[in-house]
């Protein structure tokens, strides 16, 4: 029998629309041979709406943004189970519940470990990071702090959170300016694709890019910006994860902002990237210590900067890359010779070998 999937996508976060085109991409992904794909579409609003099943590949971000009279569901309590079996989450056609979730969903309410963790109350088999590794992962702040612990090497950054900005700002100024050297980078601390994020030169510039942040989140990361290669792994598994080859992302623009990565396609990429077995392999040692070290499973994309001297410094990792035509994590898999459909039949397997795993613990745990 085919499995039921279900695709769980949009959101309120400011990385709507990059939901919608991984929706979209992943759907030309799976084989329909194999799944029924159900499409649960969450509005900007918050409300949750479920749409028929899925006949094929969705060509149109439109067909995947579902009205109010698409559905008699329009909010969670809908998609909740009424008769103790979980897996009623998100019926389709009144039929049975779906067998395993795929979260497409980037940025907070998504990404960071809130829908995992009701997927986890639901007891429902779902793709991709837990809760841990997927809040760690969302906050820049806390990972960057994780993989200090755990002696991976970073460059030098400068946190705070708004409160702290609108009470000592020339203090927090004169600390950016002391211990960190132009350009920086600005960044809200809990939002990927970047967004919101600007290269900054001087004071005047530094100001203007953290009112922008602002807007985003309420903490804040400060980095020192580096000249060196920037450098891209694909990491896939659970307990014993595996890395794909090197890529290396290529700017046209002053750095790879949310246009060049989902909506121009300006951005050129070496694939595989030119590196020695060396490099290689230390870029692999660093993206499975990432990934280890915040308990990941399923899927993460772990970007490094390399220096001329081939100094590998982590800069973060994304615990939900995008899927979308022109998305590094796909196309690193595609060149180590694991096709697209193949990539994403591998994720649900994932999904429901970390699911059994825990059900044989409770399992255990209630024959004690």
């Amino acid at each position: 029998m085919k499995l039921k999937l279900g695709l769980l996508y949009g959101g309120k976060s400011a990385e709507h629309e990059v939901s919608l085109l991984t929706a979209r991409a992943v759907s030309q992904a799976i084989d329909f041979a194999k799944y029924e794909v159900y499409p649960v579409f969450i509005s900007k609003e918050g409300e949750w709406r479920k749409g028929q099943k899925l006949l094929g590949p969705v060509e149109s971000v439109e067909t995947l943004q579902f009205g109010e009279d698409t559905g008699k569901a329009n909010d969670i309590t809908s998609f909740l189970p009424t008769d103790n079996t979980p897996k009623n989450l998100a019926t389709a056609e009144g039929k049975e519940g779906l067998d395993v979730i795929f979260p497409l969903l980037h940025g907070p309410n998504g990404e960071d470990g809130t829908v995992q963790g009701l997927l986890e109350v639901l007891n429902l088999p779902y793709v991709g990071n837990g809760v841990l590794a997927s809040a760690a992962g969302m906050d820049k702040v806390v990972m960057k702090q994780l993989f200090a612990q755990a002696g991976l090497k970073q460059v030098p950054f400068v946190h705070f959170i708004r409160r702290e900005w609108k009470n000592n700002q020339i203090v927090i100024l004169e600390k950016i300016e002391e211990s960190l050297k132009w350009p920086l980078f600005v960044k809200p601390a809990n939002l990927g694709s970047s967004v919101g994020i600007t290269k900054v030169n001087n004071r005047e510039e530094l100001i203007k890019a953290i009112d922008l942040a602002f807007k985003y989140d309420r903490k804040i990361l400060v980095e020192q910006g580096i000249v060196a290669r920037e450098i891209e792994m694909s990491v896939l598994g659970n307990d014993s994860p595996r890395c794909s080859v090197a890529g290396e992302v290529l700017p046209t623009k002053d750095f790879y902002d949310y246009s060049a990565k989902y909506i121009d396609g300006t951005t050129n990429y070496a694939i595989p990237a030119n590196v020695s077995n060396r490099l290689q392999k230390s870029l692999e040692d660093a993206a499975i210590r990432a990934f280890k070290v915040l308990d990941c499973s399923g899927l993460v994309r772990a970007d490094f900067f390399v220096t001329d001297t081939e100094e590998v410094l982590i800069n973060e990792v994304n615990t939900m890359p995008g899927f979308t035509p022109i998305s590094m994590y796909p196309k690193l898999w595609m060149a180590s010779g694991l096709s697209y459909s193949d990539l994403i039949e591998e994720l649900i397997s994932l999904a429901i070998e970390r699911y059994e795993e825990k059900q044989q613990l409770e399992h255990s745990k209630d024959g004690e």
